[in-house]
């Protein structure tokens, strides 16, 4: 039985952990979001790791930090300059932190106000070690964010149902100590899956449960231009190759030439005409007509990235958490 009295809520000290590359343009909206959490200021920190940024991020993030402590807030600024990789500023601040339990998102999402207090609020269970909260998009403007948007591409639905292992993305995640502790930190060379990899070798490697936190919820922004969105559908096909060589995870399926004309073929023979004539009658959008075509898009940048990617050996290394290891924070 639970001793603790039930006018207490549940609300542990927090590390809530940031890798930042260039993010001079989305660390005002951050930072806001990050400041109006409901969740109690003196019980979390917030670790904004600086990933050899060539913008004016680092000085952004130090005066941020001066900021958010006359408001009784906990902001530092840390550096990440010998690896440029996300999982290695990840690892950075997870170093940093001073709490059993850590939370990560990324410099483009916005965090809504409860979104902390919801997302620990499972860990109140013991056997909980990792704890996955729901992406959901900004509202879109363009015509790809929109299409985006109503395929839920970002959803944590996806990843949650992969058939080989579930696991949450790393733009709202959190993870115990204690399961870093029992299998490893990020693989800090890893340029993306590192998400993945890390759920996968925590459930697989450790007895600790995976918990779904719908009511958790960050906002992220979609690609807006097609080179945006092939950049992002080849990295999925990276991790893919990458998740294939370090799990064996199968290879994602690629189309043929043929089968990729046939459905082409069939978009501009009846999809076009039918959605054509719904949007002259105000019954479908320009993202209904389009979804086709912007579909193929995607499936064919993430069979190339499939294709031309390559594991490397350091990409295999895990690092491991280390007691009383020095850490570059930025006074």
């Amino acid at each position: 039985m639970n001793s603790r009295p039930m006018t207490q809520p549940f609300g542990p000290k927090v590390s809530v952990i940031v890798p930042i590359y260039n993010g001079e343009r989305d660390l005002s909206g951050l930072i806001s979001c990050l400041l109006s959490q409901s969740y109690p200021a003196e019980n979390v920190e917030y670790l904004l790791v600086d990933n050899n940024s060539s913008d004016r991020t680092l000085s952004l993030l130090q005066s941020a930090a001066e900021s958010a402590a006359s408001s009784g807030w906990t902001i530092r600024p840390i550096s990440e300059n010998k690896i440029q990789s996300s999982y290695a500023a990840r690892n950075a601040g997870i170093r940093a932190a001073t709490t059993e339990i850590f939370a990560f998102t990324d410099a483009d999402c916005r965090p809504e106000p409860d979104w902390l207090a919801a997302l620990i609020q499972p860990f109140e269970n013991p056997n909980i070690g990792i704890v996955v909260g729901e992406i959901m998009a900004l509202p879109g403007k363009t015509l790809l964010e929109q299409h985006a948007q109503r395929e839920d591409v970002l959803s944590q639905k996806h990843t949650l149902a992969n058939t080989f292992c579930p696991y949450g993305q790393t733009a709202n995640l959190a993870i115990r100590k204690k399961a870093f502790q029992e299998v490893g930190l990020f693989r800090p060379h890893l340029t993306t899956g590192g998400d993945a990899d890390i759920c996968w070798r925590i459930q697989r490697e450790s007895n600790w449960q995976l918990h779904f936190a719908p009511t958790a919820i960050v906002r992220h922004r979609h690609r807006s231009t097609v080179p945006e969105l092939q950049s992002q559908w080849r990295r999925y096909g990276r991790s893919n190759r990458y998740l294939h060589e370090l799990h064996g995870v199968k290879l994602m399926h690629e189309p043929t030439p043929k089968q990729y004309a046939v459905r082409l073929g069939r978009w501009l023979v009846k999809e076009l005409p039918i959605k054509g004539a719904m949007c002259v009658a105000g019954k479908a959008t320009l993202v209904d007509l389009l979804s086709t075509p912007i579909g193929l898009i995607n499936v064919r940048a993430r069979a190339v990235g499939q294709n031309q990617a390559k594991l490397s050996e350091e990409a295999r290394v895990i690092e491991w958490l280390e007691k009383n290891q020095d850490v570059e924070v930025d006074q």
